[in-house]
């Protein structure tokens, strides 16, 4: 993988192993736009950036944008545009690829700062990846794919399955495994029996 000058917030999740597992899976293609959900320190985007036509990062987190601008920055790559927003919220487009290391952890205490965000998935985990699931479509060209990590502790099999009932083709491609979890990086491509979220 390229060699990237990161710099760290406290506020902002640094590039760990669920973060190492999407970037060395990132089959991004010349000629494709590319978006990110949760950009964190920007690594991944700036790693898609080196190969794709253009980048687009959203985040929650405004310490997490004005992080991933700077990174951009102090390596040089131009390409690729950082926004703050809830998930698509800013946007209006359609992309080839989306990518999104979700927080998946479950846990019921409100968040008390925006480092929260990273982590926090709500009481089963899944808040914002079955918002990501039900929204996706409108954004994604019909040749799309997405790049999603997933975590046992929320339930990764029920993304599989919500995927698959909306019509995606749908494969696990790459995990790791720590004592108490299985983390997996899913790759679920859009099809033609895909359904529309306003179906």
């Amino acid at each position: 993988m390229p060699d990237l000058k990161i710099q760290k917030h406290p506020e902002v999740y640094d590039p760990a192993e669920d973060t190492m597992l999407l970037a060395s899976n990132l089959d991004a293609r010349e000629n494709e736009n590319v978006l990110e959900i949760g950009v964190g320190s920007g690594y991944v985007s700036l790693i898609a950036a080196q190969k794709a036509e253009s980048v687009v990062g959203i985040d929650i987190n405004p310490h997490a944008v004005r992080l991933a601008k700077t990174n951009s920055k102090l390596n040089g790559i131009e390409n690729v545009e950082f926004i703050v927003g809830d998930l698509f919220s800013p946007i209006s487009s359609r992309f080839d690829l989306v990518l999104m290391n979700p927080p998946y952890l479950p846990e019921n205490k409100n968040h008390h700062g925006y480092i929260d965000y990273s982590w926090n998935g709500g009481s089963n985990g899944r808040t914002l990846t079955d918002r990501l699931v039900n929204e996706v479509q409108e954004y994604l060209e019909n040749d799309g794919r997405i790049l999603i990590v997933q975590s046992s502790l929320s339930r990764y099999d029920k993304t599989i399955r919500k995927l698959g009932e909306k019509g995606f083709k749908v494969r696990i491609v790459a995990e790791c495994r720590h004592f108490f979890e299985r983390i997996v990086l899913i790759e679920a491509l859009r099809t033609g029996d895909c359904i529309s979220p306003r179906a």
